[in-house]
């Protein structure tokens, strides 16, 4: 399962052309030393001196001049809720919105577990309780709200080919497409890496809450974390519903807060924003994959988790290496945004493969420059062999049905219309500056922590 998940970062990065940036480390500026830093009222995250923590500073230095090397672009680490390093970029990254791929799965993980906690989306019901009458056939409609949340809906995948449509804003109706795909397995059986599971899950929690995804995740989740509006884009297909599988371009510094909500079970300053019971079912692995919770990644050796962290750990993945690394045992979350950054011996292929490298030689460094680590040097990362086949990654049935054509297209769903809905035209939903992988210009309209 973690290798398919690699397979699957390799095929859709075959899509993107990506820069080599190299920068340099740096250490956050040292504040009084205090027990526990609290989550920030304002824009800025309370910040300690790395040895008030436990860690190192010349250590935490080297593992911030390694993440450098690999072109990350912000990167943030946190030790007992205070902000101890900073990578040297993230003063001009900080503020700015960057595509976080499929991290956007996690985040639309804690917006069904909101519309669950307030008793609006019953995780455990069928689609057919959700959806309008006449959408989706049967047994597209038994599958359960669960079954979305742990990718195990059973219906067929062609990851890449259902991502590449998104790159290319043409999809007229997401969600409503992925009720046309057929099955490869009945529902709850088998662990499936699917883009439109997500984009369908986003669909049915609006049906759920009754209004627009974006609009109650502003209210529910952002507002009370002090991310704005005008912060972010969320990219939507062309009938207005929002991906659920990736395109939320945000500040890394607002991700950061996202990633201390779960870090903290929910807790903000003393309000729950998402319930512990829920969070606690988001990163507890499922029958169908014990690398897979509710859209986390659970445990050492998953994704690009490093194997050697403790048991208890997870994590937020995205395409090209945008990560929230969370290990409670230690009380250390990582949050860094790039562009791959990649080191191998094995040509283009080797850069697409092993994406646990980065990570794995980052929390070696990191590791070690804690005082209380008890955890053995696991050595040098070693390149496995190459293994990735491309082939399972594309579905030309599914490309089809996005043009109304193929045995996967749902009836009544073309370029012109879906449902009789109207369609807006392609990219007219993304502001000014807000191109594939970040947000930038100087347009007001630009989203932006400014």
């Amino acid at each position: 399962m973690v290798r398919m998940r690699r397979g699957l970062a390799a095929g859709f990065a075959a899509v993107l052309v990506a820069g080599s940036v190299i920068i340099g480390g740096g250490v956050a500026a040292a504040a009084p030393p205090s027990a526990r830093c609290a989550a920030p009222d304002g824009r800025e995250f309370e910040r300690a001196a790395p040895e008030d923590t436990g860690v190192d500073s010349a250590g935490l230095a080297a593992a911030l001049d390694f993440a450098a090397s690999r072109n990350r672009l912000n990167v943030q680490v946190f030790r007992h809720n205070c902000l101890i390093g900073e990578g040297p970029l993230n003063a001009e990254t900080g503020g700015v919105p960057w595509n976080v791929w499929s991290v956007t799965k996690s985040i639309v993980s804690l917006v069904a577990g909101i519309a669950w906690d307030q008793g609006k989306l019953d995780i455990d019901a069928p689609l057919d309780r959700y959806l309008p009458p006449g959408i989706g056939a049967p047994d597209h409609r038994a599958i359960s709200v669960e079954n979305l949340l742990q990718e195990s809906s059973g219906l067929r995948v062609g990851a890449v080919t259902e991502g590449i449509t998104g790159i290319v804003p043409i999809d007229p109706f997401s969600a409503v497409q992925a009720l046309g795909v057929p099955f490869d397995e009945p529902p709850g059986t088998t662990f499936q890496y699917s883009q439109r599971n997500v984009d369908l899950l986003s669909y049915v929690i609006e049906l759920a809450v009754g209004e627009p995804l974006q609009q109650f995740a502003q209210r529910e989740l952002f507002d009370p974390l002090g991310i704005q509006r005008t912060d972010y884009y969320w990219a939507r297909d062309r009938t207005g519903h929002t991906y659920g599988y990736a395109h939320l371009f945000i500040p890394p510094d607002d991700l950061a807060r996202l990633g201390m909500l779960v870090a903290e079970h929910g807790n903000w300053n003393g309000r729950t924003i998402v319930s512990p019971a829920y969070l606690t079912r988001a990163t507890t692995p499922s029958a169908t994959n014990h690398c897979y919770g509710y859209l986390f990644w659970t445990g050492p050796g998953c994704a690009e988790n490093p194997e050697f962290l403790p048991a208890d750990m997870y994590s937020m993945s995205g395409l090209g290496l945008q990560h929230v690394y969370i290990v409670p045992s230690l009380d250390l979350m990582v949050v860094w945004t790039g562009v791959f950054g990649v080191h191998s011996s094995q040509g283009p292929s080797g850069i697409l493969q092993y994406g646990d490298e980065p990570p794995h030689e980052f929390f070696r460094r990191l590791l070690a420059a804690l005082d209380d680590n008890v955890i053995p040097d696991p050595g040098p990362y070693v390149e496995a062999p190459l293994s990735v086949d491309y082939r399972g990654y594309f579905d030309p049935d599914i490309t089809l049905a996005v043009f109304g054509v193929g045995a996967d297209a749902y009836p009544g769903c073309d370029l012109l219309s879906c449902l009789n809905l109207p369609l807006r035209a392609p990219f007219s939903d993304a502001p000014p500056g807000c191109v594939l992988v970040a947000c930038v210009g100087p347009d007001p309209r630009t989203p932006g922590i400014h």
